[in-house]
């Protein structure tokens, strides 16, 4: 089966993690910049989930209109950066929530991906996706409980098999993968299941009901870096983590609802460490050269020459930016793209052999929100997000290989 049991190649892959519009906004700086530094060109997979889709998705769409167009920056900003902003300027999630409370025969998530199909992505299938690089949307399948993945050569897990060639929209794919439960998921799929091929180690093939109605959550329920498709494929590893935080204090209480609502933070909390804790293991010993970024991640903790500096309390502010679909401001828009492109241009720079000598010397893409100075007004955080520990390590870390490469965080 082609889920890991292929072995490393050389290559370098991109893992986008969720994390609502914020996580859309910080990862499309982050491409930004990798694109500038011609590392974007050279991906031989990009891997996503939840909110890191919608940039994927994106990106994929438009990823053969950019190469014809030489990667022109100007080209950049109106097939990718205008229309994703467009999206997170809209308020998504209640209205569709109410849409599909009312209406019958739609799903809450049947509205969404509406409202990705009619912004971004315009009726494009999974087949219409450039062969390479690969994108991969990782979704959770809620009657396997493992990751489920769609691509162009295929879509399935490793439960019940594979569907060869899917034909499903790529905005169904985007609507699976950031389906963020209780209230946008489950985004459902009704699939012949006859299409899915079975293949060795598919034990759940043989039940038809696992074939037949696809209930699909939010990828970030089983991983939310984005991980599963390139650590076991890939040699060199880019990860963008856009993921909230750990919230000292958080929504606390005896009653049901809001001890629920913690249990399910702290779980999330401690399935996002130990994939972090085995990332770093992982980039020492089987991944070397490869970079983290984290939302969370101070910029001057890189130590790279030349980096745009971004004060400690500006990240912590916009670290706790509200992961839902619903209208950013434009402050709030451009201060993510900046902080993302920042902190991503400071790992990847520091980290030997990713970018290339003469590289060009990173530049805030919207200078009037230029985060050095601070944040502008009109950023809205969670009212109810504690203030960091004093303790140095309590929100952020960052290893540092034998190279000095700063290589961590979270």
């Amino acid at each position: 089966m082609p889920f890991g049991s292929e072995g490393l190649e050389p290559g370098t892959a991109l893992a986008l993690s969720g994390g609502g519009f914020r996580a859309t906004l910080f990862h499309l700086g982050a491409v930004w910049r990798l694109l500038e530094v011609e590392v974007l060109q050279q991906l031989k997979r990009i891997s996503s989930v939840s909110g890191g889709s919608l940039t994927s998705g994106k990106l994929a769409r438009e990823w053969t209109k950019l190469a014809a167009a030489s990667w022109s920056p100007d080209a950049f900003r109106t097939l990718v950066v205008d229309p994703l902003r467009s999206l997170c300027a809209r308020n998504v999630d209640v209205p569709s929530m109410i849409k599909g409370t009312l209406a019958l025969g739609k799903s809450i998530a049947d509205f969404v991906a509406g409202e990705y199909d009619d912004v971004l992505f315009h009726g494009t299938s999974m087949q219409d996706l450039p062969d390479a690089p690969r994108f991969v949307f990782n979704s959770t399948n809620l009657a396997t409980g493992v990751d489920f993945r769609f691509s162009k050569p295929y879509a399935g897990d490793y439960r019940i098999g594979l569907i060869e060639k899917p034909t499903f929209k790529l905005a169904s794919a985007v609507a699976a993968s950031s389906a963020f439960p209780p209230f946008l998921s489950p985004f459902e799929l009704h699939v012949d299941p006859s299409s899915f091929e079975n293949v060795p180690g598919a034990d759940l093939h043989d039940d038809e009901r696992f074939r037949n109605t696809l209930r699909l959550t939010d990828g970030g329920v089983y991983d939310n870096l984005g991980l599963e498709t390139v650590e076991k494929r890939f040699k060199k590893l880019l990860v963008s983590d856009a993921g909230a935080p750990f919230s000292y204090g958080g929504i606390q209480g005896s009653d049901w609802p809001r001890q629920t609502l913690r249990i399910i933070d702290i779980l999330s909390h401690q399935s996002r460490s130990l994939r972090l804790r085995t990332l770093v293991a992982q980039f020492h010993m089987v991944h070397p050269g490869s970079a983290y970024w984290g939302i969370a991640t101070p910029v001057d903790t890189f130590g790279t020459p030349g980096a745009l500096a971004v004060p400690r309390d500006v990240t912590h502010t916009l670290a706790r930016l509200r992961t839902r679909l619903n209208h950013f401001s434009d402050v709030e828009q451009c201060s993510l793209v900046n902080l993302g492109y920042a902190v991503c241009d400071a790992s990847v720079r520091k980290t030997p052999g990713i970018v290339a000598g003469g590289a060009p010397a990173p530049a805030w893409p919207y200078p009037e929100f230029a985060l050095d100075r601070g944040l502008r007004p009109g950023i809205a955080t969670e009212t109810w997000v504690a203030e960091p520990p004093a303790e140095p390590g309590g929100i952020w870390v960052v290893e540092h290989g034998p190279d000095d490469t700063a290589i961590g965080g979270g």
